[in-house]
């Protein structure tokens, strides 16, 4: 579908220079002379190579539209992870990569958001947020009862985080997958 050049916004997925280009971030700029143009931040999906691109208003770019689609987290060997279409029962393995930062909180038998294009996956999503479970965390300094302190946890993924003074070895709690952050005990 094309689309033109200022009508880009953050998140867009386009095909330019024969790349596929996530828009990052986009600054609209009108000047006297040379008239409206869009300075475009983007991120090749599959290199993660970044570049900047000016387009004029009344340039056209091709926008593309992702498929998505829900698959499990079966297993991984070494750098792929294998993961199984929840309706065809097909399995896929992609590079861990594809995954990115929140890679540590995978794990089997979750459900991901697979994207893919032309039938080849290009990015891996993950749940917002999940329930781990606290293996370590510091004992409670008395007096530092102060509602901004934090102490040093570590979750049963190996990922060490911040949690409330409160919290013990043996809790779980939601940890953001984005962040890797404490968002709240779990009510389970």
């Amino acid at each position: 579908m094309k689309i033109n050049g200022n009508a880009i916004r953050p998140g867009n997925i386009i095909e330019h220079k024969g790349r596929l280009l996530r828009a990052v971030k986009i600054q609209a700029t009108k000047t006297g002379k040379s008239g409206a143009y869009a300075q475009v931040e983007l991120k090749d999906v599959r290199d993660g190579t970044k570049m900047n691109e000016r387009f004029r208003a009344g340039e056209t770019v091709e926008r593309v539209r992702l498929e998505q689609k829900d698959f499990q987290f079966l297993y991984a060997e070494g750098d792929m992870l294998t993961f199984m279409d929840n309706e065809t029962y097909e399995q896929i393995s992609v590079h861990s990569e594809l995954v990115g930062a929140p890679l540590p909180f995978l794990a089997e038998g979750m459900t991901v958001s697979v994207e893919s294009y032309e039938g080849s996956p290009i990015s891996v999503e993950l749940p917002e947020q999940v329930t781990l479970t606290i293996s370590e965390a510091d004992p409670v300094v008395k007096g530092q009862t102060a509602s901004s302190s934090y102490k040093p946890a570590v979750l049963e993924n190996g990922v060490k985080i911040m949690v409330p003074p409160h919290i013990e070895a043996g809790t779980r709690v939601v940890v953001s997958t984005a962040e890797g952050e404490y968002v709240e005990r779990a009510k389970d």
